[in-house]
């Protein structure tokens, strides 16, 4: 568990890379995600946002807690958290897969908590 808290919050741990290569090894081809307002998109948005963001190199605090990793299948897993973002606060929940000597997410999901 430890491997994939400290890849979460995804995309906010620019240590992993920051260039499209970089998010594109770190996500499935197939990679997916259902942001907090429950609008669906695919990786290829995803990353082209995700770049505009890194250019744009802004701060962007946060803080996480409240992990759980829960076994999908042999090589895949559920981790869930809480992100806090000002006074924005979302669960979060990524599915990982292994691959070989790193992970890379297939599946990404925010909610916002209702106050």
């Amino acid at each position: 568990m430890r491997e994939l808290v400290a890849r979460e919050p995804l995309f906010h741990r620019t240590e992993f890379g920051t260039t499209r290569a970089d998010l594109e090894a770190m996500t499935s081809p197939d990679y997916w995600e259902v942001g907090a307002s429950g609008r669906v998109y695919d990786r290829a948005f995803v990353v082209d946002v995700l770049l505009e963001r890194y250019a744009a190199d802004e701060p962007d605090p946060w803080s996480t807690e409240g992990f759980a990793c829960h076994p999908l299948g042999p090589d895949t897993f559920l981790l869930t958290y809480t992100l806090t973002q000002g006074a924005r606060i979302t669960r979060r929940a990524t599915v990982w897969e292994r691959t070989g000597s790193s992970w890379r997410a297939l599946y990404h999901q925010g909610t916002v908590v209702a106050d």
